[in-house]
C-alpha cells in the first residue's frame, strides 16, 4: 500500500522559491528600517512621557521630598541666607517676621501650588500648547498669609484694647516710631494695628515718614495715607522702610510694586533682566515640534517597513511571521540598550551644579536629577520591552508554526495574528509610556506615603483650644492665627469649646478657674462692668465668652469651605460642649456640612478606615464630644474610641504619660502637650514644641501604652516644630507599613 500523501494546510503563498539579489536588497533595508522605527518609536514615547509631562517632574520633586527639604535643609543652611534676603526684600513684612513663622506665611501646600502653576506652564509650552512662556507666580495666597501674620502680630500689642471703643492713638504712635527704630537696628519690630481715621492716619504718616530722606517724602506720602487709612501698617511700612534703612534703596520699593502688581509676579520677566538665556527654552520647543512630526513618521515608517517584510517574503507565513518578530524584537533591543546608555552618557545628571551653590541647594538638585533619571530609564525600559515582548511573541507563534506545521491556520487567521500582534506591539511602545510613566503621586493629608495606613494610625497635629487666636482677640489667646490659617499651616485637629453667651453671675463663678491670671481677671471683670449684655445664639469660647468668642456656625463654615477646597485632607474637631447634642447637631447642618461628615463604626473597637477609604468616600470631617454620644451617628463621645494623658501640667518636667480619661485600650490616643500655668505659657511652647522635645514625649508615651499617639494637642502650633515631629512620627509609620 502506497503511503497517502501528507495534506498542505493552505496552499503556498506566491513568488518565487528563493529571493533574489534585489528583493534582498528590499528586505534587509526594511528590516533596518523596522528596527530604527520601532526604537524611534519607544525613545520618543519615553521622552513625550517624562520631559514633556508635568507628572513626571511632580513625581520626581515628591519621591525626593523637595518641599520638606526647602523647609527643613535649603532655608536653614547658612550660605543660602543672602539670596533669601534679597527675595524677602520684595515682601511687605519685615524679614524676621516672615523666616520665624515661614511654613504660616509659605505654607508647603503653597508652595506645591506655585511650583506646579509654573510647571504646567513651562510643559504647555514646550509641547506648543501655548504659543508664549509665561511663567506668572500668583502670590495672593502669599500675600494674605502675609497679612494674616501682620495682623496677628500687630493684635498681640493692642490685645488689651479689643474692647474699647476709641483707641490710644498717642500709644499707637509711639509704637509706630519705636517699631521703625527696632528696624532699623535689625531687630524684629512689634507693630500695631488700628483703624484709623482721615486724621489719624495723616498723623501716623508724618511718623513714618519722619525717618525718610526728606527730598522723597512727599512722593511717597499718598501712598502711605491711603494705606495706613485702611489699617494696613504692613503695607505702610514696606513703602517706607526701604527708603528709611538704606541709601539707594528707592529701587528695592520700585521692585515691591512691580513684584506686587495685581497680584502676580511675573516671573518670565524677572529672569530674562537677571540674565538667564530665555531663548533656550525656545529652541527647546522647536525641537519638541520636530520630535513630534519624528514620532509620526517612525510609527508609519515602522508599519511600512513591517508590510514590506511581510509581502517579500518568502517560506510561508511561518517565516514570515518569525521576520516580521525578529525586526520588532530588534527594535525593542536596541531601545534598551539606548535607554540604559542614558545613566553613563549624562553620569545621572542633566545640569551641571556650580560651586558657589550652598550645599544644601547642590543636594537637593543632585537627588532630583538622579531621581529623574532613575524614572526616565524605567519609563524608556517599559516602552522597549513593550516592542520586544511583541516580537518575541512574533517569532515564537512563527517557529511554533514551523515546528507543527498540521497546528497552523488558514493564511487570513496567520496574517490577521501579525497584524494584530505588530500593531499591539507599535501601540504599546507609543502609548504604555504615557499611561504607565511617571505622575504625581495620590496625596492623603498632605502625603503620598499616608494613602494606605488608617485613620487611628495616622498621626495629627492638634490645636489646643483653636478657636483662642491672637487673630480673633482672645484675651490670654492659645493660638495665634486663626483657625483657617491654622489649617493652612499643617494643623489637622481642633479642639473648640462651645457655649452659650455667659450672664455675669456665670462669670463670676468661672473665674475662679486657676487657668485665668490676675490681669485676665481684672480685665475681664472690666468687661462685666461695661454694657454688655449676653448675646444670643452658639460660640465658641473658652470658659468665658468675654475673654474672646466667635460664632460656631460661620466658624463651621469656614472648615467646610476649608475643607472642600482641600479635597484630600481629613480634619478631626474634638469639641469640649457646654452646649447640647441637639443644638451641635442643628449648627452642623446650618452650616451646611451634612456630606463632610464621617460616622464612626458603633463599635469602638473596629478598625478605622485608611486615609484613601475615607477621602474616596467624601465623608473628611470626624467630629467627636468630650460628654455627648450622639444622638447624630457622627457625633460621638472621644473617650469611647480614644484615650489620653493629664493635661493640667504647670511646668514641662511635670509631664507624663499616666492614664487619663479614656482608660489605657482605645485605639485613638490624645497626647496633651502644652503648659497651663496661670494661662497657656508661650515661653514653655517654645521649649515643648521643639521637634526633638516632642518626639522624645511621643515615643516614650506610646511605648508605655503600647499604642500609636493619633493627636498632638499643643498651644502656640506656630511656636516650634510641632508640624515636623508629627511629620517624621507618620514618616516612620508609613516606612513601617510598607
Amino acid at each position: 500500500m502506497s503511503a497517502a500523501p501528507m495534506e498542505t494546510p493552505f496552499p503556498p503563498e506566491p513568488g518565487p522559491l528563493a529571493p533574489s539579489g534585489t528583493r534582498r536588497t528590499v528586505r534587509g533595508v526594511a528590516f533596518v528600517l523596522a528596527a530604527l522605527s520601532v526604537l524611534t518609536v519607544a525613545l520618543t514615547s519615553t521622552v513625550r512621557a517624562t520631559v514633556l509631562s508635568p507628572g513626571f517632574y511632580q513625581s520626581v520633586l515628591d519621591e525626593e521630598s523637595a518641599y520638606d527639604r526647602l523647609y527643613s535643609e535649603v532655608l536653614v543652611d547658612p550660605q543660602t541666607a543672602p539670596v533669601t534676603r534679597d527675595l524677602l526684600a520684595h515682601l511687605p513684612v519685615p524679614e524676621a517676621l516672615v523666616t520665624s513663622n515661614v511654613k504660616v506665611v509659605l505654607p508647603p501646600a503653597t508652595v506645591r501650588s506655585l511650583t506646579d502653576q509654573q510647571i504646567h506652564a513651562l510643559t504647555d509650552y514646550l509641547r506648543g500648547d501655548t504659543r508664549e512662556l509665561r511663567l506668572n507666580v500668583d502670590i495672593e495666597p502669599v500675600l494674605a498669609n502675609l497679612a494674616e501674620l501682620a495682623r496677628i502680630y500687630f493684635g498681640d500689642l493692642v490685645a488689651n484694647l479689643q474692647d474699647q471703643d476709641e483707641p490710644d492713638f498717642a500709644r499707637f504712635t509711639a509704637d509706630l516710631t519705636a517699631a521703625l527704630e527696632a528696624l532699623r537696628e535689625g531687630r524684629a519690630p512689634a507693630l500695631p494695628v488700628l483703624p484709623l481715621t482721615e486724621d489719624q492716619a495723616a498723623r501716623a504718616a508724618d511718623v513714618l515718614l519722619s525717618l525718610v530722606p526728606a527730598r522723597e517724602r512727599e512722593a511717597l506720602r499718598p501712598e502711605v495715607e491711603v494705606a495706613l487709612g485702611r489699617g494696613d501698617v504692613a503695607s505702610a511700612l514696606a513703602t517706607t522702610a526701604a527708603a528709611a534703612l538704606a541709601d539707594g534703596s528707592r529701587t528695592a520699593v520700585a521692585d515691591l510694586r512691580t513684584t506686587l502688581q495685581g497680584g502676580t509676579w511675573d516671573l518670565t520677566a524677572t529672569l530674562a533682566a537677571a540674565g538667564n538665556d530665555l531663548e533656550v527654552l525656545e529652541r527647546a520647543r522647536e525641537r519638541v515640534q520636530r520630535l513630534t512630526q519624528l514620532q509620526i513618521l517612525a510609527t508609519v515608517l515602522a508599519l511600512a517597513s513591517l508590510a514590506v517584510l511581510w509581502t517579500t517574503g518568502s517560506g510561508g507565513s511561518a517565516r514570515r511571521l518569525m521576520a516580521l518578530g525578529q525586526a520588532m524584537a530588534c527594535g525593542g533591543m536596541l531601545a534598551a540598550v539606548a535607554v540604559l546608555l542614558t545613566r553613563p552618557v549624562t553620569g545621572g545628571r542633566f545640569l551641571a551644579t556650580e560651586p558657589s551653590w550652598p550645599p544644601s541647594v547642590t543636594a537637593l538638585v543632585e537627588d532630583l536629577q538622579r531621581n529623574a533619571v532613575d524614572q526616565l530609564v524605567a519609563t524608556g525600559l517599559t516602552a522597549a520591552l513593550t516592542a520586544l515582548v511583541g516580537g518575541v511573541l512574533l517569532t515564537a507563534t512563527g517557529w511554533a508554526f514551523l515546528v507543527r506545521p498540521r497546528t497552523l491556520p488558514a493564511p487570513t487567521a496567520v496574517r490577521g495574528v501579525a497584524a494584530g500582534v505588530t500593531c499591539a506591539a507599535l501601540a504599546g511602545a507609543l502609548l504604555v509610556p504615557p499611561v504607565l510613566g511617571p505622575s504625581a503621586p495620590r496625596r492623603c493629608q498632605g502625603s503620598a506615603e499616608l494613602c494606605d495606613l488608617r485613620y487611628d494610625e495616622v498621626a495629627h497635629l492638634t490645636a489646643h483650644n483653636a478657636m483662642s487666636t491672637t487673630a480673633d482677640r482672645f484675651i490670654g489667646p492659645l493660638q495665634d492665627p486663626d483657625i483657617t490659617t491654622q489649617l493652612d499651616s499643617g494643623v489637622r485637629a481642633l479642639q473648640l469649646d462651645t457655649y452659650h453667651w455667659e450672664s455675669p453671675q456665670d462669670i463670676a463663678t468661672r473665674l475662679d478657674n486657676p487657668e485665668f491670671t490676675p490681669e485676665q481677671r481684672r480685665l475681664i471683670s472690666a468687661a462685666i462692668d461695661r454694657a454688655n449684655p449676653p448675646r444670643e445664639g452658639l460660640w465658641l469660647c473658652h470658659s468665658v465668652c468675654r475673654a474672646g468668642a466667635v460664632e460656631l456656625v460661620p466658624t463651621l463654615e469656614d472648615i467646610g469651605a476649608w475643607l472642600r477646597a482641600n479635597p484630600t485632607e481629613i480634619v478631626t474637631l474634638i469639641v469640649q460642649d457646654d452646649i447640647g447634642a441637639e443644638e451641635t447637631e442643628e449648627a452642623f447642618h446650618r452650616a451646611g456640612l451634612g456630606e463632610l461628615l464621617h460616622t464612626p463604626h458603633e463599635d469602638p473597637e473596629e478598625p478605622w478606615p485608611t486615609l484613601k477609604e475615607m477621602i474616596d468616600s467624601g465623608r473628611r470631617l470626624v467630629v467627636f464630644a468630650e460628654k455627648a454620644d450622639g444622638p447624630a451617628p457622627w457625633y460621638r463621645n472621644f473617650y469611647r474610641y480614644g484615650m489620653e494623658t493629664p493635661f493640667a501640667f504647670r511646668s514641662p518636667d511635670e509631664m507624663s504619660c499616666e492614664p487619663n480619661r479614656g482608660g489605657t485600650d482605645k485605639r485613638l490616643f490624645l497626647l496633651n502637650h502644652f503648659v497651663t500655668n496661670g494661662g497657656g505659657s508661650r515661653l514653655d511652647a517654645g521649649r515643648i514644641n521643639a521637634r526633638d522635645w516632642l518626639l522624645e514625649r511621643a515615643r516614650a508615651c506610646e511605648a508605655e501604652r503600647g499604642s500609636p499617639v493619633n493627636f498632638v494637642a499643643v498651644d502656640y502650633t506656630t511656636v516650634g516644630d510641632a508640624l515636623g515631629a508629627v511629620e517624621e512620627l507618620n514618616n516612620h509609620r508609613a516606612e513601617e507599613g510598607r
